[in-house]
């Protein structure tokens, strides 16, 4: 398939144009403003009690009398009108869990905050906590997900029947296909705990604005109208009453797109002392106490004819939801997708899935980059290469035996997933050309010297992006995506300015909503100004999640921009005493001919020279809201295929990557150079969830990687060099073809590097199916297996 784009050259500063960010000048010189940076006269800081077990009965709450009306408890805020977190699915047996600030007379996980305690400074704040004594009665402890759900397991809610926030299934009866398909096979799969790890910790500064009688909170968040929706439920206030604020965030991940209980404690203090109140989150409380994501377990089974044609798959998937169901996603929102995206971009008739979002002694699960997507993609990818394995045939092949073909675009898959556009089968073709596969080859049968093995693995998936209205209208949650909108205004001397919803947090918005701007309107990307994250001055959004961003508010600025060149191709042909429909708007004028305005002439006449306006103008003048959906509300699907190549140390199990290449399609680029770094940031994301990160727990629930020295993530000594090929297949249903591509990067380097590493200990017939794929796992794999052989001699 031919490289192809419906918009935008690549030249200039428009659509498809590699434009530096804009962003870049101010905080590359560190003068971006976080909310640490922030500091508000009176200002007091905020420090928190946690739980130092997993669970327990709280008996006694004390802390000496001199530090009274500066230690508060959930008595305190309860007293107040404070209410918990109820984060509620739709989707029927749902559970519903109640999650208090603080602690409610029970302790659910370690790191559960109990007591918030305020002071002057952070250190001050700390050394009171310290003095505040809980006795905890301990209770048994659920810690493994598995073992949650056997019968006689302690209850995390003592309401409930069992430790299920939500079963699942999908999928109907393949009794038939499993009885006689030629070819089998099964595998027990699972991936570790994970934490997000932005660069900024969440952080939150809150004050009552006495000027306009409003509680304003300046939050690290990708979803400011969400949250505000979340405290205004919580703290009983109208939302008109809350402003909140994002400022710079440092990364998000995922981690900054929910609701916290610090948010809700922080507000409720600020209105109870009338004094501006600061939190900021350690990296220890991050590990710890919060940002959990990617706990999956799979039993799964493929079945395919003697080529490796698939007819079925069959599995039942685990994930470990952690205490309590999180603001606005719930608990199910892994589980739950894992039914619906398994299948991934593969085209097969028979499927069931049954899925158990489990609930333990551990903190929340929260959405991480690629949400579900990286779970799914590193048991189906395995199962593809087990496939191929079981018929004797290379990897890629047995894809291109079951990829949708571009022929059959757009193709409503077994689970009704509707792929908008792409080559699938190419994106493979093109990865084994660029990582030169036989090359690989040969160098195995040849072997290496120092005795490592070589392995090369692929792994290929979709993502659906920008989910419409239908899709979470479905699953039942109070957060339901509807026309994404976007305010433009031409200032009076000719620049332009956008406000959104949506918040950047490393998207480049700044950028690339104003190439969106410019290719419509022809103005100056240096005249262009975005606004956003600040619920008092842009339109509401459900804000920054699921790949979203360009396709929806991208498309909302373009509307806007389109009503906005009308109005001004109109008061230019006035302008011109030419007919209207003799003009055009280009370079940033209208012209008729020879003859051309400029938009700073035509905003100096709207607001300057009213008089010499047109009798018919539309009243609306300048300023322009307009919202957009795009033509199909099922998303948008990008796909890529990952090659890698890898050495394993059979003798330490030391994993060294050669080669990485990425074969993706985002459909229209806006910008390639922030699609490449989108790109880059995912692998090196998935580089760790593939070989380094895992928060692991003890039988008692307490988590073992509370520091960088134990939770280890990967640095550019760890992430290799990716090449980037990308395929432009644009999207038939959205502005200029775009797609969403923010999480892809991260979703595949997980399969594709387990695959490469049991490709190179194919030799030695072991086979590694966790994550991550340690020197400890792969030692213990290649151990199990000599046992094995030592017992059947």
């Amino acid at each position: 398939m031919g490289e192809v784009s419906t918009a935008g050259s690549g030249a200039g500063s428009g659509v498809g144009a590699r434009v530096r960010r804009k962003e870049d000048d101010r905080l590359l010189r560190g003068r971006g403003r976080f909310v640490g940076d922030i500091a508000l006269v009176g200002m007091k800081e905020l420090a928190f009690v946690r739980s130092p077990v997993a669970h327990a009965t709280i008996t006694g709450i004390e802390f000496p009398e001199e530090h009274r009306g500066a230690v508060f408890t959930w008595a305190d805020l309860a007293a107040g009108g404070v209410k918990p977190i109820r984060a509620v699915s739709g989707l029927p047996g749902f559970k519903v869990s109640e999650q208090p600030a603080l602690a409610d007379g029970k302790v659910r996980f370690v790191g559960e905050p109990v007591a918030v305690c305020v002071a002057a400074t952070r250190a001050e704040a700390e050394d009171i906590a310290a003095s505040v004594f809980v006795d905890y009665a301990e209770l048994p402890v659920n810690s493994d997900m598995l073992e949650a759900v056997t019968p006689g397991a302690p209850k995390v809610h003592d309401h409930w029947p069992d430790n299920v926030f939500l079963e699942t299934n999908v999928g109907g009866n393949i009794a038939e296909i499993a009885a006689t398909a030629p070819v089998k096979v099964s595998r027990t799969i699972r991936t570790a705990r994970q934490c997000m790890v932005p660069l900024e910790g969440k952080g939150v500064v809150a004050h009552w604005d006495r000027h306009v009688e409003q509680l304003v909170l300046t939050t690290s968040t990708q979803m400011p109208h969400i949250v505000r929706a979340g405290l205004s439920e919580c703290l009983d206030l109208d939302q008109g009453l809350i402003r909140v604020v994002a400022p710079d965030v440092g990364g998000g991940f995922g981690w900054k797109g929910l609701l916290q209980p610090e948010e809700i404690v922080a507000a409720w203090i600020a209105m109870r002392l009338d004094r501006p109140v600061r939190w900021t989150e350690d990296r220890r409380e991050h590990l710890v106490a919060a940002a959990n994501a990617r706990e999956h377990h799979y039993e799964i089974t493929a079945y395919a004819d003697a080529r490796g044609r698939l007819l079925g798959i069959e599995a039942d998937a685990w994930v470990d939801a952690g205490a309590y169901s999180v603001y606005p996603f719930s608990a199910c929102l892994e589980a739950a997708q894992v039914g619906s995206i398994l299948p991934g971009p593969y085209d097969f008739a028979h499927y069931r899935c049954r899925t158990f979002s489990v609930c333990t002694n551990k903190p929340p699960i929260v959405p991480y980059r690629g949400v579900a997507r990286t779970g799914v993609c590193f048991a189906m990818e395995q199962m593809i290469d087990a496939v191929a394995d079981a018929v004797g045939r290379e990897p890629w092949q047995v894809r291109l035996e079951n990829l949708v073909p571009p022929e059959k675009m757009p193709f409503d898959n077994v689970t009704k997933k509707h792929f908008d556009s792409g080559d699938y089968p190419e994106s493979v073709r093109r990865a084994v050309a660029a990582i030169e596969l036989e090359g690989w080859r040969a160098r195995q049968r040849a072997g290496e010297a120092d005795g490592r093995l070589i392995g090369v693995g692929f792994a290929t998936y979709c993502e659906q992006s920008a989910h419409g209205t239908a899709v979470y209208h479905g699953w039942g949650i109070p957060m339901v995506p509807g026309h994404e909108q976007a305010q433009a205004r031409i200032t009076p001397d000719g620049g332009l300015e956008l406000r959104v919803g949506v918040q950047s947090h490393g998207q480049s918005m700044e950028t690339t909503f104003a190439q969106v701007a410019h290719e419509v309107l022809g103005i100056a990307l240096e005249k262009i100004k975005l606004v956003h994250g600040d619920t008092g001055l842009t339109p509401y959004s459900t804000g920054t999640w699921g790949s979203r961003s360009m396709v929806m508010a991208g498309g909302a600025v373009a509307t806007a921009c389109r009503t906005l060149a009308e109005r001004l191709r109109k008061i230019g042909a006035h302008l011109m005493q030419a007919g209207p429909d003799g003009v055009v708007l280009e370079g940033g004028s209208v012209k008729a001919g020879a003859a051309a305005v400029t938009i700073r002439e035509i905003a100096h006449t709207w607001y300057r020279a009213p008089q010499l306006l047109p009798a018919d103008v539309d009243r609306g003048g300048l300023e322009v809201t307009a919202g957009y959906k795009p033509g199909s509300d099922h998303g948008t699907f990008s796909y890529a295929t990952h090659a890698v190549a890898v050495a394993v140390d059979p003798e330490i199990g030391q994993v060294e990557i050669l080669d990485y290449v990425v074969v993706e399609d985002a459909g229209t680029m806006v910008n390639p150079m922030v699609v490449d770094g989108q790109i880059y940031g995912g692998v090196a994301q998935g580089v760790g969830t593939a070989l380094y990160e895992r928060m692991p727990y003890d039988t008692e629930g307490q988590p073992l990687a509370s520091t960088f020295a134990d939770y280890l993530i990967p640095g550019f000594t760890e992430v290799p060099h990716v090449r980037i090929i990308h395929m432009l297949t644009p999207s038939p249903y959205t502005e200029f073809g775009v797609k969403g591509i923010g999480e892809g990067g991260a979703i595949a380097p997980p399969a594709a590097i387990c695959n490469a590493i049991n490709d190179a200990l194919k030799p030695l017939g072991v086979i590694v199916t966790n994550a991550p794929m340690t020197p400890e796992v792969i030692l213990s794999a290649i151990a199990q297996k000599q046992v094995a052989e030592r017992g059947a001699a």
